[in-house]
């Protein structure tokens, strides 16, 4: 999934490895020493903790945790505690429609309309031809679009009726381009063939028939699991803090899984054995074969000078494709706010390696799943860890690179255009959903479902978000930008978003409403008076507590309070009445705002 945008963290850690609750009587010798290397990657990338399992053929050789899964109260990991799996929740969505295809005989190559006719893409071609392949294998032209689901959650449905608004970057089967929600239309499928939420499908179809007992839908059961770790992020390179829960309901689908690496050790077994659980058969052992072939080519996957025994690169179904060493690897990573996770197999070594870590973006499960993998698959050693330092050094410099660039653009001791509080309002964009820009103090703010921004001045009417929930760092530089638009009446009528999307190289435009404010009936008093607009008698009134103007020869016009002595004819878009006050708070006039001008009726 995708990576939270901002995170914060204030607390130092220190590494310590928990108890091995897995029932090992003695230690395989393809792990000894092991535990020496996982916490030194954990103290070197600053991460709260981790949990390991590997399983080989029918059998889980290793599982084990380190550090913590809490760190204010020094709480340890253990192979039983629950972490947030992010994008690895991919493959149980995508195999339970790749049981619904022996169980209801679907077709994967059939326009996806067969089964969801009331399903539109943005244009009618996309509609009629995109497939569960395509959807499966992320090859529909569109791409991520996470800012959508990210700043304004909403319920399944309502996140389904958003993609017909989202524009393609790519023609169909042209390009691999990642797509959360290609993902939440299949659960959405599955639940339409089946009658069940996409949880009861995962749940009766897979959890309970391998034994995933301490597996989970939602931020509310893992908050209240027996074991759940914290998830945490790293700033200033070192820094470590709590973030909060992530709650993605709605995409569900796509990533909202929470379990531990002894349940998912039982998932890794039912693909390393080709979709059976000892003799039971759990998903066909045909789909497991497509699941786990190329369907799309992600990157060319050439071999590098550096590592010239990694190749290729491509996506099945919910599972990426690798040349590791000369071993076939199946693996598919994941990402929500706090967490990160790595589910990978070699199917002709039957071995599986899962890697579960409560740390944001990080980089930790892809070093300890290589670790790992070189030492059961009897490998040469490669320094993973430091190989990943060196790169993150590297990104750290680029990063220091752009924002250089970015910096030389800005223009400084610039002003706005408006009064802060002219800028409030609500936002909204028929893909994206709404927010609201709110003030506070002297600075602008949006506030999100889930978090709210602040908006720092870049220069003129450009804005830079950094996340408020744990504090606001000013050393972590977004790169999206909030350009407040300015229309024919004078007023700000939008706001484009830049840089949030690289696929997306345009801006994205949210129309502003004015933000609706409750007033009391003694607030609202003040307001009703008689006023002269070239000869003609305008009144304000009260009735039920609900403000009116009445012109002459017109019918009464409703008015909704939106802030600073404004108000919005309720029913007629466009039109509004602004009232002049003293400081004394002496009413001195009214003016109709219209699209063909503005008015003004003075007080009798």
């Amino acid at each position: 999934m995708k990576k939270q945008i901002f995170t914060y963290c204030l607390t130092a850690i220190i590494v310590i490895t928990s108890f091995n609750v897995s029932a090992q009587t003695k230690l395989d010798k393809r792990f000894v020493g092991i535990e020496a290397e996982i916490n030194k990657i954990l103290k070197d990338n600053h991460a709260a903790g981790v949990a390991v399992a590997v399983v080989e053929k029918n059998k889980v050789i290793f599982a084990k945790g380190f550090g913590y899964r809490d760190v204010e109260n020094k709480l340890p990991v253990t192979a039983n505690t629950q972490f947030a799996i992010g994008s690895c929740t991919k493959a149980f969505t995508a195999s339970v429609l790749g049981i619904l295809q022996k169980e209801k005989s679907i077709d994967f190559d059939k326009p996806v309309t067969t089964y969801l006719p009331d399903l539109k893409f943005y244009t009618s071609d996309l509609t009629n031809h995109i497939t569960l392949r395509d959807m499966m294998s992320h090859r529909t032209g569109l791409p991520r679009h996470d800012l959508s689901w990210y700043i304004a959650p909403d319920t399944r449905d309502n996140l389904v009726k958003r993609i017909q608004y989202m524009e393609p970057s790519a023609e169909l089967r042209q390009i691999w381009q990642y797509n959360n929600f290609m993902y939440l239309l299949q659960g959405v499928l599955a639940e339409k063939l089946t009658g069940k939420s996409w949880e009861s499908n995962v749940e009766s179809k897979i959890f309970s028939k391998i034994g995933m007992t301490n597996s989970n839908f939602s931020v509310k059961d893992l908050a209240n699991y027996k074991e759940p770790a914290l998830g945490y992020n790293v700033i200033k390179d070192s820094v470590i803090h709590k973030t909060p829960y992530y709650d993605i309901a709605g995409m569900g689908p796509a990533g909202a899984i929470n379990s531990t690496v002894m349940d998912m050790s039982q998932w890794l077994k039912v693909w390393i054995n080709g979709g059976k659980l000892d003799t039971v058969e759990i998903i066909p052992a045909s789909y497991i074969a497509e699941a786990t072939s190329s369907q799309m080519i992600m990157a060319p996957g050439t071999p590098t000078t550096e590592k010239p025994d990694i190749q290729f690169s491509t996506y099945g179904f919910a599972w990426m494709m690798a040349s590791y060493k000369g071993h076939y690897r199946v693996e598919h990573g994941g990402n929500i706010d706090g967490f990160s996770a790595s589910t990978s197999f070699f199917p002709s070594d039957s071995i599986g390696i899962v890697v579960l870590v409560n740390q944001n973006g990080s980089s930790v499960p892809s070093i300890v799943r290589n670790t790992i993998t070189d030492r059961v698959l009897g490998l040469k050693y490669f320094d993973w860890n430091a190989d990943m330092l060196k790169a993150k050094a590297k990104a750290k410099e680029k990063a220091k690179e752009a924002e250089k660039v970015s910096t030389s653009n800005q223009v400084n001791n610039t002003k706005l255009s408006h009064a802060l509080s002219e800028y409030v309002g609500m936002y909204s964009n028929e893909a994206y959903g709404k927010f609201e820009i709110f003030v506070k103090g002297d600075s602008l703010f949006a506030k999100l479902k889930n978090q709210n921004w602040w908006m720092e001045q870049f220069h003129y009417d450009i804005f830079r978000p950094y996340n408020t929930e744990e504090g606001i760092d000013t050393a972590d530089k977004s790169p999206i930008r909030f350009q407040f638009n300015t229309g024919l009446k004078g007023d700000i009528e939008s706001a484009s978003l830049f840089n949030f999307e690289p696929a997306i190289p345009a801006p994205i435009k949210f129309k502003r409403t004015n933000a609706t404010k409750d007033l009391t009936a003694d607030d609202l008093k003040k307001y009703v008076s008689s006023f002269s607009l070239a000869g003609a008698d305008i009144k304000t009134y009260l009735k039920e507590n609900v403000l009116y103007v009445l012109v002459p020869g017109q019918p009464e016009y409703e008015l909704v309070p939106v802030g600073n002595h404004k108000f919005d004819f309720k029913k007629v878009a466009g039109y509004a009445v602004h009232f002049e006050v003293n400081d004394k708070g002496d009413l001195l006039s009214l003016s109709f705002v219209q699209p063909n001008g503005n008015f003004k009726a003075l007080k009798k």
